[in-house]
């Protein structure tokens, strides 16, 4: 019978902590290395972008002495060094759990026969036998007798009847051998004195350690939606929001959401934080109390709220902040600020509004831009050396003509990162948008039909103008037949860099790309028809480049009643304010009873043969239907026959006459 003893060299223990390392290690570092590498991108060129984006490469990666580890990045650190130690420890560890093999240690092969080996052996014995070994530096007489002592049994196991017995029956000539089994704990651990200990310790892990974790994930998780932020968050959006509410209301409910999903640290730097908020005041007026109030951020009861939504409006006035502790806890919020947003709008279209829904799009562009929300005519102040005093009175509804122009007349030293700044800029044009069902001419009630959006940036030249394009007017119904059918949303693009790149956004503190919003709205129900499709990667128009356009895709189920349903089709850029584009479309919904009752009567026309014909007349026997002749018809028939009888009359008299 084996007996269980403890691992003497703790082998099991270092076996069983490298396996756990290696699961949990394994996967982790691939999940790091497949996201740890953003992609590169271009980006504007202008002064205040590059210092921006050198800043941001600074707070995220750090400099050469004091380079930024992610806590990612410690814990592999760590887990992988964990995994050095123990493999080294693990390949210096005598194995001594090797099955006895005599054939091995005498040095021979299993096909030796009994008469070889005996030879074999009596070489061993003259060479190993200790009366005849002279002893090396390090080597002991103890080391020579044990190692005369195998080769013995070896020989003995092999020509010894009994002693092969044991070995072919046990494995080892000397019989039944103890079996050590190791339960990962060296032997030390759990000597008498320590026993008490380790049960401690093993209580606490497995007992409390251990539940408290999981425990600690799953109500964590509970406590937040699928769109990753806090569940109270959601319910102030839920619950503040309404089928009215406009931009300050969406910019008051974002704000509420700061105090769960953003905590800030209230009581350090209160000083600076009050000069902030006066500020403020300053500038807005009565308008900050009225969204203090609306986003119920008043002094001495939501503190984190408070502190959040001024840190918030000290952005989009574009006020400056020198304190280190309120730059980290305004970067945390903008940076927060997208995703909030985002489960904004996944609440809003629960309920199919379009106002609030525009809003919260909307924002996105403000909140980058840097700009208060709600007001399109501060458009200008996205160019360098435009600031929000004069941008008013040189905002224009689609070009930046008017705002470079003052640059140049002034003489400003911002005009040549305004030009490169205008490079990064465009107006979104919409060059198509219409219904198609697949294989279908026309669209029946709940048919899937596809919103079919075809889209382009249209440059800016330096001077800040819209650069005349072609119109697109070809049809492409074969490209536009090959896309429905792929199961893509968006149009693949040529090959070739097509990407968007990084946008002009010197205040937004991380690379953006832009992207826009697609959306089928009923304006006058101020409703959503579908959810909105996110888009990227909208290509500028350019001859020189062979590319006109991307093809968009959204598909839905067409309503139940037929009729004419005038929708509009809204493209609102996340990124640049007053960048959006809109198209009325009409979704046509043709009765399938009333297309049957067509194609029946036009096939009719088309089979029945007419009457005078040999094969209507071949019908009629058979009695089938044929198509009756006009009177009309017949009577120009019967005048034409009474003409030609005539002229046969005449020109019979004629011959008798000659």
């Amino acid at each position: 019978m084996a007996n269980y003893n403890y691992d003497e060299a703790g082998n099991m223990a270092a076996y069983f902590v490298l396996t756990f390392l290696l699961i949990f290690l394994v996967p982790y570092t691939l999940a790091s290395l497949s996201t740890s590498k953003p992609p590169s991108l271009s980006g504007c060129q202008c002064q205040q972008c590059v210092a921006q984006r050198e800043q941001i490469r600074k707070r995220e990666r750090g400099s050469l002495l004091t380079p930024k580890l992610r806590r990612r990045t410690v814990i592999l650190l760590i887990g992988w060094s964990i995994v050095a130690f123990f493999l080294y420890k693990i390949s210096n560890t005598e194995n001594n759990t090797k099955l006895y093999d005599p054939f091995e240690i005498l040095g021979i092969s299993t096909s030796t026969t009994t008469k070889e080996i005996k030879s074999h052996y009596k070489k061993l014995s003259r060479k190993f036998h200790p009366d005849k070994v002279k002893l090396a530096v390090n080597e002991t007489m103890e080391a020579v007798e044990a190692r005369f002592v195998e080769i013995t049994k070896a020989y003995k196991s092999l020509t010894d009847e009994t002693i092969r017995k044991n070995w072919e029956m046990y494995g080892h000539p000397d019989g039944r051998q103890e079996v050590s089994m190791g339960i990962a704990l060296p032997k030390w651990i759990v000597e008498s004195g320590n026993n008490i200990w380790v049960l401690g310790a093993y209580g606490l892990l497995f007992g409390g350690a251990l539940p408290a974790l999981v425990g600690r994930w799953w109500f964590g998780n509970a406590q937040k939606t699928k769109d990753g932020v806090h569940a109270q968050s959601a319910a102030a959006f839920f619950k503040s929001l309404t089928e009215e509410s406009g931009m300050d209301d969406v910019t008051a409910s974002l704000g509420k959401a700061f105090e769960w999903d953003v905590p800030t640290k209230v009581g350090k730097a209160e000083t600076d934080l009050e000069q902030l908020e006066k500020q403020i005041k300053d500038k807005l007026e009565d308008k900050w109390d009225e969204l203090v109030k609306l986003a119920e951020a008043l002094p001495g009861k939501h503190e984190s709220r408070r502190r959040a939504f001024i840190l918030l409006y000290s952005h989009l006035l574009r006020l400056p902040v020198t304190n280190p502790t309120l730059q980290k806890e305004q970067t945390d919020i903008l940076l927060q600020t997208p995703v909030l947003l985002n489960s904004m709008l996944s609440i809003i279209m629960s309920r199919n509004w379009l106002l609030p829904t525009i809003s919260a799009m909307r924002l996105h562009a403000y909140l980058t831009q840097a700009l208060l929300p709600g007001q399109s005519e501060l458009k200008a102040a996205q160019l360098p050396g435009i600031n929000l005093t004069e941008a008013p009175s040189l905002s224009t509804s689609e070009s930046f003509e008017a705002a470079v122009s003052a640059l140049s007349k002034s003489e400003s030293p911002a005009l040549p990162d305004a030009e490169k700044a205008l490079e990064r800029l465009g107006q979104t044009e919409i060059v198509d948008a219409s219904f198609k069902v697949i294989g279908e001419r026309f669209v029946t009630p709940s048919s899937f039909v596809h919103l079919l959006v075809k889209l382009r940036v249209v440059p800016l030249s330096k001077e800040g103008h819209i650069v005349p394009v072609p119109k697109h007017t070809k049809e492409n119904e074969k490209r536009d037949n090959e896309f429905l059918l792929g199961k893509k949303e968006m149009e693949d693009l040529p090959q070739g860099d097509y990407t968007s790149g990084y946008a002009h956004a010197p205040y937004w503190p991380a690379n953006r790309k832009p992207s826009w919003w697609i959306v089928l709205a009923d304006v006058k129900s101020n409703k959503v028809v579908v959810p909105p499709m996110k888009i990227t990667d909208v290509p500028v128009a350019n001859s020189q480049n062979g590319i006109d356009y991307r093809s968009y895709k959204i598909q839905f189920q067409a309503p139940q009643n037929v009729g004419l349903f005038t929708w509009k089709v809204f493209v609102v850029s996340d990124t640049f304010v007053g960048d959006e584009a809109s198209r009325d479309v009409i979704l046509k919904i043709d009765d399938p009873s009333v297309l049957a009752s067509e194609d029946t009567t036009a096939d009719d026309d088309i089979s029945d043969p007419e009457e005078d014909s040999l094969a209507g007349q071949m019908a009629l026997m058979r009695g089938g239907s044929v198509k009756k002749l006009r009177e009309e018809e017949s009577d120009d028939e019967s005048s034409t026959d009474d003409e030609e009888e005539e002229d046969k009359g005449n020109s019979s008299s004629d011959s008798d006459s000659d």
